[in-house]
């Protein structure tokens, strides 16, 4: 039975790469086809990653190394695969430091040592990484079938990730509306300085407000996955992107990029899935290392730093805030006051960026991007109900796979809307 499993999974797999597209990274829309102007020289090679990815897991996948290990094993090599990670990651940063300060003392012969060693450190990495993602993907697919998002004691689609350098993501909305028209995925080493004059390039010549965005999964496949030193956050984000792959398959994913609402519809339900499933396969697998048995609602990249301003008696209430900003806004732009609206945002960067969170634009495009990620009462989302709806779909759903099968099978948000009325 485990050999036809093996033989079904990677059948699978191959037509998996024909039929499975990215989420929010790159959809096609036609008629704003013209920002490839200014993109094209930066944009991310998906098929070369997509194949070089597939065939690292298929060759680890042929002899399936996680089954041979016992959970202290597992944790083991989890755990070294961790500290190699942040072993590489303060080398980098020692690196970066050298060369930013022209009035570095370090030694040329120190230098040429760190650089070696970040040399061995990233090849280690490497290596270790192939049977860490396996041991990762075994724990979650394990964890699926015993919520009942499996068929056969197996995920369809397998769970497969690559943790990875991610590309950026840019955004577009029109000026006069909250909407995302499109996205591009650009190359992951693109520079600060190319960022902008991409997001100046598309606002001067088009009707569009832009933004580049960094991004903490994709939905190909297999996913790509920031590589995070955190195991509760890369849990998560692994749960959030198979989530987007099984969506794929139905008709609520395939029509993502159909309109806002419907985006909306796919990114809450796959934040609300990573969760849950996150916090399933701690307590099945790291119940003994939680610390804080309070479970913690999932955070978006955007409110990930939880800064607190000491100087404040209360602490600054980011979503509230951000919430709000997105409130005016939108009744900003329905009055067609655009240049007030964009007054507004800049003027409320302001304030966040005294309160410790350093967003570099506030626009249009920004709530475009971020507020689809609407599990949260107090969000980016404003007062939009598409993530309220799908809240509410989930509080009436007996479990986590009632949820996602009903959804799954729904093609707009007026399904939903009816949906909900029929309770």
């Amino acid at each position: 039975m485990k050999r036809l499993l093996s033989t079904f999974r990677f059948v699978f797999i191959s037509c998996l790469l024909i039929l499975i597209t990215a989420t929010s990274a790159w959809q096609p829309a036609e008629s704003v086809d013209r920002i490839r102007a200014f993109t094209r020289d930066f944009e991310f090679d998906y098929f070369g990653w997509t194949l070089d990815a597939f065939w690292t897991k298929l060759s680890t996948a042929s002899i399936n190394p996680a089954t041979y290990l016992n959970q202290n094993q597992q944790r083991k090599v989890l755990k070294a695969y961790f500290q190699t990670l942040s072993d590489t990651r303060d080398l980098e940063g020692s690196l970066e430091k050298y060369y930013a300060d022209p009035l570095s003392d370090l030694d040329p012969d120190e230098k040429a040592a760190i650089e070696a060693e970040l040399n061995r450190k990233k090849s280690e990495l490497t290596n270790s990484a192939a049977l860490a993602e396996a041991i990762i993907q075994d724990q979650i697919s394990q964890s699926l079938d015993e919520l009942g998002l499996a068929e056969i004691n197996q995920p369809i689609p397998p769970v497969l990730f690559h943790a990875t350098d991610l590309p950026k993501n840019l955004v577009i909305s029109p000026r006069d509306v909250i909407r995302q028209e499109r996205s591009v995925s650009l190359t992951t080493d693109i520079a600060l300085i190319d960022e902008i004059a991409i997001e100046s390039a598309v606002e001067d010549n088009t009707e569009f407000s832009a933004l580049v965005v960094p991004v903490g999964g994709v939905g190909t496949y297999p996913t790509m996955v920031i590589q995070s030193g955190n195991l509760s956050a890369l849990l998560d984000t692994v749960a959030h992107e198979w989530t987007h792959n099984y969506l794929t398959l139905r008709p609520l994913g395939i029509r993502y990029s159909t309109n806002q609402a419907l985006r909306t519809m796919n990114e809450t339900a796959a934040n609300i899935a990573g969760e849950e499933i996150s916090r399933y396969v701690l307590r099945k697998f790291y119940w003994d290392l939680i610390r804080d048995q309070e479970e913690k609602p999932y955070q978006t990249y955007e409110t990930s730093l939880n800064f607190v301003n000491q100087n404040q008696e209360e602490p600054f209430d980011f979503r509230r805030e951000m919430y709000e900003t997105r409130i005016k806004v939108d009744e900003l732009l329905s009055q067609g006051k655009i240049e007030e609206a964009e007054a507004f945002m800049e003027e409320k960067r302001q304030v966040f960026w005294d309160n410790g969170y350093t967003i570099r634009k506030l626009n249009q495009a920004y709530f475009a991007f971020y507020g689809a990620y609407a599990d949260q009462p107090f969000s980016a989302a404003g007062a939009d109900p598409v993530g309220s709806d799908v809240r509410l779909l989930r509080a009436r759903s007996t479990s986590l796979a009632e949820f996602i099968h009903v959804i799954s099978r729904l093609r707009s948000y007026q399904e939903l809307k009816g949906l909900l009325h029929s309770y």
